[in-house]
């Protein structure tokens, strides 16, 4: 396992990559990873030659009342991890090689990136896009991997890829989960105990939706009723919201056919969680 700390560099170890036919599995993080990231590495493991983690905590997708400075880093820790998957490359950038003083170029997704979180973190996917897209550049990955847990930013990166021609497979995976259902995540650190126990009602709340949507319940409003009651019978948790969308341009529906997301953002204490659940049509079988 290599560790690259500066663009130019790891843009060099990737064209003599290139050169041999390799092909690179990209897993962007954040840092402070879990085994939900962990599940990501394995995969790309499978399916490339050559694995690369990036790990930075991305300055241009915080606002200014959010948690950069106290977002969780732990780096022994994380090359542990990382190590432990057999990752092959680890790049650790600093902001100022990925944002030098005279930067000023960003890339936007129209449209989507203004519903769900972003319409409660402004500016939040423009970071996004715009630091996945220098990644894509220097690491050149086929194909990059990110989780469903994030399901909104997965379909902006994708949508991303396609309008831009970007040479890349988008790999979505499965969301990896505690034992009691709340999807892993760096900032599940930052919860009390009594917060921890709370915070398990989000995917409670979703459980219940694909529940009711599976004994053919297909009216949008009741069901966000429900999961509305699931969570608000706990004290320190506050919806931010909960709608069901369409999975292509995350429009709310009303009545639900075929395909749709159940999505959900609270906090619980000062802590701000997302979750969701794919609510899918069963196939009839037989005539009748």
């Amino acid at each position: 396992m290599q560790v690259y700390r500066s663009v130019r560099s790891l843009a060099k170890k990737v064209s003599e990559i290139k050169k041999r036919n390799k092909t690179i599995g990209l897993v962007p993080t954040m840092g402070f990873l879990h085994e939900g990231h962990a599940s990501l590495v394995r995969k790309a493991k499978k399916d490339t030659d050559c694995v690369i983690v990036s790990i930075f905590v991305n300055p241009a997708q915080f606002g200014p009342k959010e948690d950069f400075k106290k977002y969780p880093r732990d780096l022994k820790r994380d090359l542990d991890i990382c190590k432990k998957e057999d990752a092959d490359i680890i790049f650790v950038p600093e902001a100022k090689d990925m944002y030098p003083d005279d930067y000023s170029t960003h890339v936007s997704v129209e449209g989507i990136t203004e519903k769900l979180c972003g319409a409660s973190r402004p500016g939040h996917f423009r970071g996004v896009t715009t630091v996945v897209t220098k990644l894509f550049n220097i690491a050149m990955p086929d194909i990059a991997y990110f989780g469903q847990k994030d399901a909104q930013q997965a379909i902006v990166i994708k949508k991303m890829a396609e309008d831009l021609n970007m040479d890349v497979d988008i790999k979505v995976m499965p969301i990896v989960r505690e034992k009691d259902g709340l999807a892993m995540s760096s900032r599940n650190v930052y919860l009390s105990s009594s917060e921890r126990v709370q915070a398990a009602s989000l995917y409670k709340a979703l459980r219940l939706a694909k529940r009711l949507f599976d004994q053919g319940e297909k009216n949008s409003g009741k069901i966000i009723s429900k999961m509305k009651e699931v969570i608000g019978k706990e004290p320190d948790a506050k919806i931010d919201y909960i709608f069901i969308v369409d999975i292509k341009e995350l429009k709310a529906i009303k009545k639900i056919s075929g395909m749709a997301l159940a999505a959900v953002a609270a906090r619980v204490g000062n802590t701000r969680l997302i979750d969701n659940i794919i609510l899918r049509q069963r196939p009839r079988i037989g005539r009748f």
